[in-house]
């Protein structure tokens, strides 16, 4: 069974960071792009950044320098790092898996950024 388990969201003030998680199962994890996506109130969902199964990372150039993504195959995890948050980071990050025409995602977690 196919499984795409997102952690450690919550909420932070401006300014602080945040380590989201999302651990895979039930499929070849190293052999996917993995990307996080987010989704705010009202708004469609966005891409973030993706990484390859070989590391090389993409970033939406509104997030480069503040968000870093990265992944370690031994452990079938993929990671986003966030620092210097925005209250408009504000939103539910997801996490998807994907290779030729299949594609996975994760039930997601909240991030809030408020002061």
């Amino acid at each position: 069974q196919v499984q795409l388990v997102e952690s450690g969201g919550g909420a932070v003030q401006p300014g602080g960071s945040l380590r989201l998680s999302c651990a895979a199962s039930g499929f070849a994890f190293d052999t996917y792009y993995m990307t996080w996506y987010r989704q705010a109130p009202g708004k469609e969902r966005e891409l973030v950044a993706g990484i390859s199964s070989a590391g090389s990372t993409n970033y939406v150039d509104s997030m480069k320098g503040r968000f870093t993504i990265s992944r370690d195959n031994a452990k079938d995890t993929v990671y986003l790092q966030m620092t210097n948050l925005k209250p408009e980071d504000t939103a539910v990050y997801y996490c998807n898996a994907m290779k030729f025409t299949f594609s996975y995602w994760g039930q997601g977690t909240q991030v809030t950024v408020s002061s």
